[in-house]
Parts: structure tokens; C-alpha cells; sequence
């Protein structure tokens, strides 16, 4: 039985925080439940207004603010010490001045969000946009420059051998933080668990049912890092064009401060992705082609068969793809990138209340309702793992969200900076 994209995404974000403590039984039961529940309409509309009735509908009230009714709902939690450890980073005087490997990008106004189903092209295989990318919403965004690729391993040690910063991946888990950000109740781990780990994708084997969870795809190992990007005995030699995985929001955040640049905003990174063309699902336009190499992402029946015929089975070195119409590479695939912003799941229902929403931040709280007690941070453009029968998130509008202090095999980013 096939899981709705929704819960998919849901039990995604718990199982990154219960796979850090073995809580396997857990894992099992929640996914056992999901897979007996029925999928929900999942349709989508074009852009419109929100009405009396349908502000009733989401439990919202028509004469208060819809921005101040999304914020008044959700969380935002976020690790004082790691916080503490980005601002302690110093700005490098240098690095601070270098626009090289930058593109500037012009501003303009755009509708942000996804193409409704009933205007998808029958050639776009894998577009269907989900709910929380609507309603579409008229956004504004000034003049910035954006790295034109992901942030690589050679960058990153740039950084960590200027700073010494150790990223969360290298860290033991703080028990005290982290069941924080579980829901009451929830049993905490053996001391012995909490040791520093990552998620490191595996291949699992066929089954006779054809069903798989995360659980079969997602394997935690310890020493897995940005250095040790597949676990122990792994290093990133000869791999320095490789983007770097395994960073938290904090890392990406610390290595942004240190380089005077910033991460980009939810609206900053969309219009960028969209090159000048808006009328596009995709970075290079709207055909999916998996018999070609249009970006670095998954061909084949995922997770099980990878026919890789992108030439990489993994990730990419950057720049081994065709840019985009602002010469930005990997808008699509390779690796998630990190954003600013707080995720908030009814988020554009407080852009379109706005005549045009002038370079927004985000909302000021975070809420899942798959996952309402978790805060997370949006994550953009896909990765090596995305596939239209799971993840189709190398669309342009594809929103997707991951806890500040996650890192995974295919989490990295990109950086900007103000004109």
C-alpha cells in the first residue's frame, strides 16, 4: 500500500530523530501505522484568495491578521549552545570581500509556489505539487548575489582549518536537548546511544511486497561526518569538488557567518532556481527525462534500482551539470540546501494575504501537522535520492524541512549575499 507523500514526510522527520537513539520499536510501529492509513485529497488549486469559509475551514479567524494566526501557532526552538557557538565564529576579513564564484542576482517580482495540477504539462512527469505550495502568492525579492554552486568539501575545510569549528555530525547527542524536541512521554535512550553519528543512505534489498519504508533506506553511522562523509574508514581525498553533506542548519549557518555571507531566504532561493523563466517546473524546463542527464537524481525504481544514468550513483562533483538561465549550478538535485526561513505548512496563506510581499523571512514559528511539535527549517531543491514515484523535490517549488541540528548524506547548501 502506497503512503501518502505527506505522512512519507512526516515519519521522515521522526525517524531522523528516533534513528539517533536505536529506538528501532518505535520506528516500526509508528511506520506500521501509517502504512494502514488511508491516503488524504491531496489536490491543489491555483492561486487565490482565502475566504471566510475557507479560513473556517483551517481554523483561522477572517478578521484577525492570517499572518499573526500562523505565528501564533507552531515552534521555534532553537540549541542556545550551538547558536552561541555560530556568532563566536569571527567574519574573515578576506572571505568577506571575495564575490568570486558568486552570481549576481537581479530582483524582480514572482509568483512564489507550485503549478496546480489541472496546468501541469503531460510531459512533466513527477511535477505534482503538494499542498503546503499554495495558494501562489505575488512576492518581490531585491538585488542579491548567490554561490553559484553547493558549498563544497574544499570550501568547507577552508573554513573549519581557519576556525576549528566541529559541526553537529561530530558531536555527541545532548540528551536534555533533544528530548526537548520529542513529544511528552517519549522513553529516553541508553547514555550509550548518544554517541556522534549521522544517517548515511543504503541500497535495501528487494521484497516480494515491493514496500519500503525509510527505516530500509536510512542507516545510522557513527564517525559519519562532512570528513567522513559514508562513516569510519571513509575521507573526502580527491572528493574537495564533492558538495559537503552531513551539515546541520547551525554548520551551514556558522560557515555563512565566517564567509560575511548568509543563507538565502525561501523567495531569494526559488526566484533563483527559476533562472528569469517563470513558466518552468523544473530548472531547465518542464520535460523529465530520465534517460537523460538533466540533473543529479535518482533513475531507476528507488530505493531498490539505481540505473544511474546521470553517471553518478551518489553525488556529483558541482558544476556537472548544465546551469540554469542565471548560471546557478544544481538548482535540482545533488544535495538539499538549507534556507533561512522556518517551515511553516500554511506559510503562503500569509503571503497571498499581501498585495505583494516584499523580500519575506519566513514565518516566525515553525508547524508541521504531521509533526506539530518539531521545529524545522526549509530545505530546498532536492538531492541524488529524489524520484517521481517518492520525492519529486527537484521541482522548483518543491518545499521540504528538516530539523536545525539534522544532517543527513544529502544535506548541504549554498550561501548569498546582500548587494
Amino acid at each position: 500500500m502506497m503512503i501518502s507523500t505527506a505522512k512519507v514526510e512526516w515519519l521522515f522527520a521522526y525517524i531522523r530523530v528516533m534513528i539517533k537513539f536505536s529506538l528501532f520499536w518505535a520506528v516500526l510501529s509508528l511506520f506500521m501505522l501509517l502504512t494502514s492509513s488511508c491516503n488524504k485529497d491531496t489536490s491543489v488549486r491555483s492561486r487565490s484568495s482565502t475566504t471566510a469559509s475557507e479560513a473556517a475551514a483551517m481554523g483561522t479567524d477572517p478578521n484577525i491578521s492570517m499572518c499573526s494566526q500562523i505565528n501564533s501557532r507552531g515552534s521555534a526552538f532553537i540549541n542556545k549552545t550551538s547558536m552561541d557557538d555560530v556568532f563566536a565564529i569571527a567574519i574573515d576579513p578576506i572571505q568577506s570581500k571575495r564575490f568570486d564564484g558568486m552570481v549576481k542576482i537581479t530582483g524582480g517580482k514572482y509568483d512564489i509556489g507550485g503549478v496546480a495540477r489541472s496546468d501541469v504539462p503531460e510531459e512533466a512527469q513527477g511535477s505534482q505539487p503538494r499542498q503546503d505550495e499554495f495558494p501562489k502568492s505575488a512576492v518581490e525579492v531585491s538585488d542579491f548575489w548567490m554561490d553559484e554552486t553547493e558549498v563544497t568539501n574544499g570550501q568547507f575545510k577552508q573554513f573549519v582549518d581557519a576556525t576549528g569549528y566541529i559541526t553537529t555530525a561530530e558531536r555527541d547527542i545532548s540528551l536534555e536537548e533533544i528530548m526537548a524536541q520529542l513529544p511528552p512521554g517519549t522513553p529516553p535512550p541508553d547514555p550509550s546511544l548518544l554517541k556522534a553519528a549521522s544517517l548515511v543512505f543504503k541500497s535495501p534489498s528487494p521484497n516480494q511486497q515491493g514496500q519500503y519504508g525509510v527505516q530500509d533506506w536510512w542507516e545510522i553511522k557513527t564517525g559519519a561526518s562532512w570528513r567522513q562523509p559514508l562513516g569510519d574508514g571513509t575521507d573526502i581525498k580527491g572528493k574537495e569538488n564533492l558538495p559537503v553533506v552531513h551539515i546541520s542548519w547551525y554548520d551551514a549557518m556558522a560557515y555563512a557567518r565566517w564567509a560575511g555571507k548568509r543563507l538565502p531566504t525561501e523567495a531569494e532561493w526559488e526566484y533563483a532556481a527559476h533562472g528569469g523563466e517563470f513558466d518552468k517546473i523544473f530548472p531547465w524546463g518542464n520535460e523529465l527525462k530520465e534517460d537523460q542527464a538533466q540533473a543529479n537524481f535518482w533513475q531507476g525504481n528507488f530505493p531498490v534500482e539505481n540505473k544511474v544514468t546521470d553517471g553518478f550513483e551518489r553525488l556529483a562533483p558541482v558544476k556537472s551539470f548544465a546551469p540554469n538561465g542565471h548560471g546557478l549550478y544544481d538548482m535540482a538535485g545533488n544535495v538539499w540546501e538549507w534556507c533561512s526561513d522556518w517551515y511553516h505548512a500554511n506559510y503562503y496563506a500569509c503571503l497571498s494575504a499581501q498585495e505583494t510581499a516584499t523580500d519575506p523571512s519566513g514565518p516566525e514559528v515553525s508547524y508541521d501537522p504531521y509533526m506539530p511539535a518539531a521545529s524545522q527549517k526549509i530545505i530546498r531543491g532536492g538531492s541524488f535520492l529524489c524520484n517521481d514515484s517518492y520525492c519529486a523535490g527537484y521541482r522548483i517549488a518543491a518545499r521540504m524541512k528538516s530539523s536545525p541540528d539534522t544532517g543527513l548524506e544529502h544535506t548541504g547548501f549554498r550561501c548569498v549575499r546582500d548587494l
